[in-house]
């Protein structure tokens, strides 16, 4: 299955939640309880247990911009972990360089932090990684490259500095270090993790 490349409100009034895929959160806030189509205004259904499962499936897909073998390679890997599944999973995600750079406040989504790797403007311990999947370790230093540091609207987050990184992070204007790993605990959005590992469990 393709990366969606279509209209990102779209996907959220499909969920009914803003995933934070567009900057403008009010206009999103607007719409989402119009579901895409010509029918959009009919009352949403309730859901079965497969379909709840299924949705944060998705959810949290679209949230954090991958794709099905991604996020079932992630699950796998997390079913194997010694500590709980779920929260292996959701560490998992946010361990991801894409993530990581949306999470410092470099970007305003995933999907712009993504661009930002796969261009090449993000340096892990001084070397090029332009791969969006790449897993933060412990002791990462994160840094921007003088012309990814340029980009207009890089330098103006970075000089409002509005965002505050999460605890795991530690952060000084272009340059960042990985201080742990990230717990469940990070992270504020509404996640239902324990959907989607029974979804891949069945």
């Amino acid at each position: 299955m393709a990366r969606h490349t279509g209209p990102k409100n779209k996907l959220a009034r499909k969920i009914g939640e803003d995933l934070n895929l567009k900057t403008n959160s009010l206009k999103v806030a607007r719409r989402l309880m119009v579901r895409p189509g010509q029918h959009g205004a009919k009352s949403r259904r309730k859901l079965s247990d497969f379909g709840q499962q299924l949705k944060e499936k998705q959810k949290v897909k679209i949230m954090y911009g991958i794709m099905e073998k991604q996020m079932r390679r992630l699950y796998t890997e997390a079913s194997r972990s010694l500590t709980a599944t779920g929260a292996t999973l959701i560490s998992l995600l946010e361990r991801r360089l894409d993530n990581t750079v949306y999470r410092l406040g470099w970007t305003p989504t995933r999907a712009s932090a993504r661009q930002l790797v796969s261009h090449g403007h993000v340096h892990i311990n001084q070397r090029k990684m332009n791969v969006p999947s790449y897993q933060v370790k412990v002791d990462d230093i994160i840094t921007l490259t003088t012309k990814g540091g340029k980009i207009p609207l890089v330098m103006e987050l970075i000089k409002e500095n509005e965002v505050e990184a999460p605890e795991w992070l530690q952060k000084k204007k272009g340059l960042a270090k990985v201080m742990r790993l990230p717990v469940r605990s990070d992270v504020k959005e509404a996640i239902e993790e324990q959907f989607v590992i029974e979804y891949y469990s069945r």
